[in-house]
C-alpha cells in the first residue's frame, strides 16, 4: 500500500497488487464530495436519511458525510460495509482532516477505530455502523435511501458489480432512493437499469472522469 498525493492536495492510496487507486488521482477530495455529496446526499429530500456505502476503504466518503451532517444539523445514519479494513498506521497518514476537517482529526480516526457491527453515535447528526464483511455474500435489511457504490474498478474487482448485486441493492432501497457511482460504463449503466432503476448520466467532478452515474428507484404510483 503506498500514500500519494493527488491533484487537489488530498492524499490516496495505491494498491500495487491491483494496479489501482482508492480515488482518483485527478482529485480524492474533490472526486468523493462531488459524486457522494452532490450528486448523492445533496441531492436526496429525506430529512433523516439512512446511507449504505459499498467500500469504506479510507473512510473519506464516510467523513464528507459526517462533516456535511454537522453542518446541515442534517441527521444521519450510515451504514458501511468493509472486507479488508485498513491499519491505523495507514490511515494516520492520510490527510484528509487537515484539509476539510480542522478540529475533527478524532472524528475521522473514531470512524476507523469504532466497534464494528455496532451502532455508534459520533456526533448528534451522525450514526455509524460498520460491516465487517464481502459485500457480494452480504444480505441487507431494506431500508435504505441513498447508496454509495464505491468499489473498486469493474476490471479489478469484476465480483462487485454483478447484476445480482445491483438487483439486491435495488431491493433494498428506498422508494425515491437513489444510488450513486463513479462508474460510468455502459455495463453498468444497463445492469442498473435491468434491476429497475432509472438512470442519469451526470457530469463528473472538476478536471476528473468526464461522467458518473446517479440511479433512482421510482416511486410507484
Amino acid at each position: 500500500m503506498e500514500l500519494e498525493q493527488t491533484a487537489d492536495g488530498s492524499y490516496t492510496l495505491y494498491v500495487p497488487e491491483l494496479n489501482e487507486h482508492y480515488h482518483s488521482v485527478k482529485g480524492a477530495l474533490t472526486e468523493s464530495q462531488h459524486i457522494f455529496i452532490d450528486m448523492g446526499l445533496k441531492h436526496s429530500t429525506v430529512i433523516e436519511p439512512h446511507i449504505l456505502e459499498i467500500g469504506l476503504g479510507t473512510g473519506l466518503n464516510c467523513f464528507l458525510t459526517l462533516m456535511t451532517a454537522e453542518e446541515t444539523k442534517r441527521k444521519i445514519h450510515y451504514t458501511s460495509i468493509e472486507r479488508y479494513p485498513l491499519d491505523i498506521e495507514t490511515i494516520s497518514k492520510l490527510n484528509y482532516p487537515s484539509i476539510i476537517g480542522k478540529g475533527h482529526e478524532e472524528d475521522y480516526l473514531a470512524i476507523h477505530q469504532t466497534l464494528w457491527e455496532e451502532d455508534v453515535a459520533l456526533s448528534p447528526w451522525f450514526i455509524l455502523h460498520k460491516i465487517e464483511g464481502d459485500f457480494t455474500r452480504y444480505s441487507f435489511e431494506k431500508g435504505y435511501d441513498i447508496i454509495y457504490f464505491d468499489a473498486f474498478a469493474p476490471e479489478k474487482q469484476p465480483e462487485m458489480w454483478e447484476q445480482s448485486l445491483f438487483n439486491s441493492l435495488f431491493h433494498v432501497l428506498n422508494e425515491g432512493g437513489i444510488l450513486t457511482t463513479y462508474c460510468a460504463k455502459g455495463v453498468v449503466r444497463r445492469m442498473l437499469q435491468a434491476a429497475g432503476f432509472v438512470v442519469e448520466r451526470l457530469a463528473g467532478p472538476p478536471g476528473g472522469k468526464r461522467e458518473i452515474l446517479r440511479a433512482t428507484k421510482s416511486i410507484s404510483e
